[in-house]
């Protein structure tokens, strides 16, 4: 636990040192993003502070780690290296979709061949499916929550400090400790991007930090529960970005829209400012959500297959209510912009 520790502070410090570097840095490579109809800010924004959360999360994790399964840790960091890279050039010069989904295809690929692989079916074939969907499908929606000042890098923060705490209850100490890198980065990044926001992460951040997360969740282990419960905890755990794109998707299919390519106002952050939140509360509203769906995730690692399944069930209702609540009561000004 001492490691986790240590870990966590070199990370905060870190990127408490690294994210004014990465400000100065965006504006001599002229790497800014620019006011327009369909974004939330003002006035023009560095757009590198993700690669000062990809620098504080390899560098605490190497600095404190010290023996670890060397293979899978390296695919991991490779993958998430990748991703990150597509998504700085992305921010600058920009990159079609689909090569993108290529990317991350290859990222998530570098993951199944070292052996970080969800393991639900036990069919070789279906579980490297699942595999690549859930890395690319969290990899994108942490991509896609990074719409509001704070948003992306608070979420992801209460979803690091979840998987922190879940794989230290179960003695994973060297999975914790990459959380707690990732936890560390977005304590520090929020110093600086919390509304108003001096900078934003950028798809480099938002594309690692996703890809972090979604393979996180897959090394998680729970020797004490049976994998036909447990495989909840992670999907509970990043609950929010997940229903936040699935809201996305059907209000944009519903309306006849692309959902890969149509942009808009129309993820649950701007939702709940249009009914009447400040963008700060849209945010806090957020984390708070994540919070109580990590509280969820924590009691499922330890409930029996009825009780696991009952939370699973209540939980989906929810979300489904919540559409329909959301799309009922904040359907004006949805449309692309």
């Amino acid at each position: 636990m001492e490691k986790v520790m240590v870990v966590f502070a070199v990370s905060v410090l870190l990127a408490l040192g690294m994210t004014p570097l990465a400000k100065h840095a965006a504006h001599k490579v002229d790497l800014v993003d620019r006011p327009s109809a369909r974004k939330m800010h003002l006035h023009p924004t560095p757009l590198m502070g993700g690669v000062a959360i990809y620098a504080a999360v390899l560098i605490a994790f190497f600095l404190a780690g010290r023996r670890y399964n060397l293979h899978q840790f390296v695919s991991i960091l490779v993958g998430a290296s990748l991703v990150s890279f597509v998504g700085l050039w992305d921010d600058k010069f920009g990159v079609s979709p689909l090569a993108k989904l290529l990317v991350q295809l290859f990222a998530a690929s570098l993951l199944i061949v070292s052996g970080v692989s969800v393991r639900i079916f036990h069919v070789p074939a279906l579980d490297y499916l699942i595999t690549a969907f859930w890395v690319v499908g969290i990899t994108n929606s942490i991509n896609l929550l990074d719409n509001m000042d704070g948003l992306a890098g608070g979420v992801s923060g209460v979803a690091a400090a979840f998987f922190t705490l879940i794989a230290a209850m179960n003695g994973q100490y060297l999975v914790g400790a990459l959380a707690a890198a990732v936890l560390g980065a977005c304590i520090g990044f929020l110093v600086y991007n919390y509304n108003p926001a001096s900078i934003f992460m950028g798809d480099s951040g938002s594309l690692f930090l996703g890809f972090m997360l979604a393979a996180i969740g897959i090394k998680l282990k729970f020797p004490e529960n049976v994998y036909i419960v447990t495989w909840m905890v992670p999907v509970l755990v990043l609950g929010l970005p997940i229903f936040d794109t699935s809201l996305v998707f059907f209000s944009r299919l519903r309306r006849g829209k692309n959902p890969l390519t149509t942009p808009g106002k129309d993820h649950c952050s701007h939702r709940l400012v249009k009914l009447g939140y400040t963008p700060r509360e849209a945010v806090l509203t957020c984390y708070l959500v994540s919070g109580a769906l990590g509280v969820l995730a924590i009691f499922v690692t330890q409930a029996s297959i009825v009780e696991g399944y009952v939370v699973g069930g209540a939980t989906l209702i929810a979300a489904l209510y919540a559409v329909w609540w959301l799309e009922k009561n904040a359907r004006t000004g949805l449309s692309e912009r």
